[in-house]
């Protein structure tokens, strides 16, 4: 392979690399692990849910859990190995661990394993008629489960070959007109059920593009069919409805590719309960560490971690959780260093998973790290080697304290903000980005308590071009939008979904998105010269319901209705609700934020995503630090500083053997690729050669623009955020393939490497020695001294070459490598 633009003498070094990022690109997860299923002989005891089964009525049908408890005293899911035997055969049936009458009657459940053998009463009540069906209650869950009415098939905006569905059934009356009545009622024949279209493409009788969705003779085939031959009701609006939905077991220790059959049963607003584990669905939110069947039955696989299975049915949802430790137990489990509370609550989790956290990282790795999280920037050769002398015991926790001091810490904080805040120039203008940024980088390099600035900025009203915060007004036009962004950036609620249907994996509907959209539904923007706008609310507007027409009232998430007719700002009213002590999302958003900027990972991911479906890994962790961010009256600074002072934080990015396939409980310091705007200032720095940004001051780094749409090919192509979503996901750290080429074969950086004020002339210049040339360069690029393989590279390349050609190729390799390019 060639590189035009490349010097031939480094055409051997970019071939080499080449194949490594080719080979990195191909690269894919093995799993490792044992099963570790309990034997009968383990088993002390058995037990079975529910106690005394009861069946009332023709499709009706109970799942049984069967647990048992081992010699060691662990709980383990034996359901799937045991014999069941029925005493009369006539009354009832068990298959699967699923209960079915077939009479009136009682009779004996006998659920044996090995020794073990359990006994329970079954009761079957009238089965000559069938019960009555409801159709959101019965047939919805159907059309759910099934798929049929997801964003892919039917519930998709236009439908599916003419047929249309409310996505995820939130809208049962269009639903039921659509199978009932449209198209001249040619997808139900009432006459002869069974020949009805919508029950032959399901059952597969007639072609139909999903494929067979229902199994001939099935449950849910009789209930399609039941539920035609009644005459398609309705249902009444006093007939009960599902209130909510109970998990067993709600939590659970499984072993390695172990199994848990879970049992969801439906709480109705009259009271009554039924088994609907047939009916509901499931979804992982770690699929790596367990998945569900559509049975209900979690399957672990050979990765020790956390899952949360969610469970929906007819919108109401429920979490089972799912912890998998390691096979491998520790004899004795070592003594560990804890510098804070966050290292006792990490800690306490990996003894559960018999993890070992990694050793403590060395000095030059932990300066590097500290300097680039908290600051963007790489040390100075002369602070690096300062810090490497020192020889005091608490230097660590002075250079935080001192780095916390300094003015990039503004510049770099202020630019996160500005990606999740949307400071987008192309809506913004110039002076409406260049205003919000400055506004935001005087939040940050005060270090004014969150909850004030975000109540600022909820509440904003004046010119844009004056008054910062106004700009997030002007990026979000709608009281849509506006809803969408606001909940996401300071709630981490991705209410999205509710905006049309019923969230498939939280609580919100309609009302709760409409509810919140009445705060914003009385903005006013006017035009002033120059391109700017005067924002303002002028007062409480009625919000109106889009599907039933109902009037809103302004409604916080989770909170209560601003009273009818209220005067003043209603956005003033939110600020409040969202800035109290007790929200339960203001302070857990921020603090899960900063977690994964120092950790690379969220206790909860998405880290804008939480809900009681989406658990913490360490819960305990989760809900001390949102406490930290509470007590310290909001000082976003006080929790860095107590997450860079812990030794979680501090920790090897060298795993160990018990420690190696853990991505979720902080074991070792997660590796993380350097962001666009401060590898690019990295690059500047270690060549002594500063970019040159168009219309700027000399010297302005990457991390300072404030127009996100400045042309640079550079940042573009290492992952820019475009400032289009109210999140961080608009930013890539990902490597890829694009990436590696032009860090080897781009014009610029060759430019910067041979530039002859930069610090390879420099240093040659100064008639430095091979040894000292190559020890400063370490040193810059790598934050830590030259050692026998950095000399010994090196010495190939200085054999026989200029020295500031060897020079500058040992630099350029030096900004190729992984160490340069990641945090670790």
């Amino acid at each position: 392979m060639s590189y035009p633009g490349l010097p031939l003498h480094r055409q051997h070094l970019a071939s080499r690399w080449t194949c490594i990022a080719s080979l990195l690109a191909c690269c894919v997860l093995s799993h490792f692990g044992t099963c570790d299923a309990a034997e009968p002989g383990d088993i002390a005891s058995l037990r079975v849910s529910p106690q005394t089964v009861r069946v009332d009525g023709m499709n009706r049908r109970q799942q049984l859990i069967v647990t048992g408890k081992t010699l060691a005293g662990r709980e383990v899911d034996v359901t799937g190995r045991c014999e069941f035997t029925l005493s009369k055969n006539d009354i009832a049936t068990v298959n699967e661990a699923v209960v079915r009458g077939t009479t009136k009657g009682k009779v004996e459940l006998r659920v044996r394993l090995g020794s073990h053998t359990v006994r329970v009463p079954v009761v079957v009540g009238d089965l000559s008629t069938f019960p009555a069906v409801h159709f959101a209650n019965d047939v919805i869950p159907i059309l759910t489960k099934l798929g049929c009415n997801s964003g892919g098939c039917h519930g998709k905006q236009t439908g599916q070959n003419g047929f249309k569905l409310s996505l995820f059934g939130f809208d049962e009356v269009f639903d039921y007109e659509a199978l009932a009545s449209e198209a001249r009622g040619r997808r139900i024949f009432p006459a002869d059920p069974e020949s009805s279209l919508l029950v032959n493409k399901a059952i597969g009788r007639t072609a139909h593009g999903g494929g067979r969705r229902v199994q001939e003779g099935s449950a849910e085939h009789e209930l399609l069919v039941e539920w035609i031959r009644q005459g398609m009701p309705k249902g009444k609006e006093s007939d009960p409805r599902v209130k909510s939905i109970i998990v067993e077991p709600a939590e659970r220790v499984l072993s390695l590719k172990g199994r848990q059959q879970l049992r969801i049963t439906a709480v109705f607003s009259d009271g009554s309960q039924r088994d609907v584990t047939h009916a509901a669905s499931y979804s992982s939110n770690a699929t790596v560490v367990a998945e569900a069947e559509p049975s209900g039955l979690i399957l672990t696989g050979v990765i020790p971690g956390e899952a949360a299975i969610t469970i929906n049915y007819m919108g109401n949802v429920g979490v089972a959780r799912v912890l998998v430790p390691r096979p491998q137990t520790l004899a004795s489990y070592p003594k560990l260093v804890e510098n804070n509370t966050i290292d006792k609550l990490v800690y306490a989790k990996l003894r559960k998973l018999d993890i070992v956290p990694s050793k403590l990282s060395d000095d030059a790795t932990f300066f590097r790290r500290l300097h680039l999280d908290m600051l963007g920037v790489l040390p100075e050769p002369s602070d690096t080697r300062a810090f490497l002398a020192d020889e005091r015991i608490d230097k660590r926790s002075r250079v935080i304290d001192r780095v916390m001091k300094r003015d990039e810490f503004a510049d770099f904080w202020a630019l996160k903000w500005a990606d999740v805040l949307l400071v987008d120039r192309q809506k913004l203008g110039e002076r409406g980005a260049y205003e919000f940024h400055r506004w935001l980088r005087k939040q940050m390099a005060t270090n004014r308590p969150y909850d004030e600035w975000v109540r600022e900025l909820i509440t904003a009203t004046g010119s844009s071009g004056t008054n910062g915060p106004v700009n997030f007004y002007r990026a979000l036009r709608t009281p849509e939008e506006l809803t969408r962004a606001v909940s996401q950036a300071f709630l981490g609620i991705r209410i999205d979904c509710s905006q049309c249907h019923h969230h498939p994996f939280d609580k919100w509907g309609q009302d709760d998105f409409y509810g919140m959209a009445g705060f914003f539904s009385g903005l006013k923007r006017k035009k002033l010269p120059a391109g700017r706008e005067f924002v303002h609310h002028a007062g409480y507007k009625p919000t109106k319901h889009p599907r039933t027409g109902d009037v809103l009232l302004p409604k916080p998430l989770g909170g209560n209705a601003l009273e009818d007719g209220s005067e003043g700002d209603p956005r003033v009213d939110l600020a409040n609700w969202m800035t109290q002590p007790n929200n339960p999302w203001f302070a857990r958003l921020p603090a899960n934020r900063l977690w994964k900027h120092f950790l690379g990972r969220g206790l909860i991911e998405p880290e804008d995503d939480l809900r009681s479906t989406n658990p913490a890994t360490n819960e305990p962790l989760m809900a001390y630090l949102t406490g930290q961010i509470v007590s310290s009256g909001y000082d976003l600074k006080a929790l860095m500083r107590q997450i860079a002072n812990s030794r979680v934080y501090q920790l090897s990015s060298v795993p160990n053997a018990t420690n190696f396939d853990d991505a979720q409980n902080f074991s070792h310091y997660t590796v993380k690729r350097i962001p666009a705007e401060v590898l690019l200032d990295a690059i500047s720095h270690v060549t002594g050669s500063p970019e040159k940004f168009p219309g700027l001051p000399a010297g302005t780094r990457a991390v300072q623009l404030w127009d996100n749409r400045l042309p640079s090919y550079f940042l573009k192509t290492f992952g820019r955020s475009e400032r289009t979503s109210p999140c961080e996901c608009g930013k890539s750290n990902e490597p890829t393939m694009a990436q590696a080429l032009h860090l080897m074969n781009a014009p610029e950086v060759e430019a910067k490497i041979g530039d002859p004020a930069g610090r390879v002339a420099v240093l040659v210049a100064d008639g430095k020695s091979q040894a000292e040339i190559v020890d400063s360069l370490c040193l810059t690029v790598l934050g830590r001294p030259a050692n026998k393989k950095d000399r010994r590279i090196a010495a190939g390349l200085f054999n026989g070459s200029p020295p500031r050609r060897a020079a500058e190729d040992y630099l350029w390799t030096l900004l190729n490598s992984y160490e340069f390019l990641f945090i670790h």
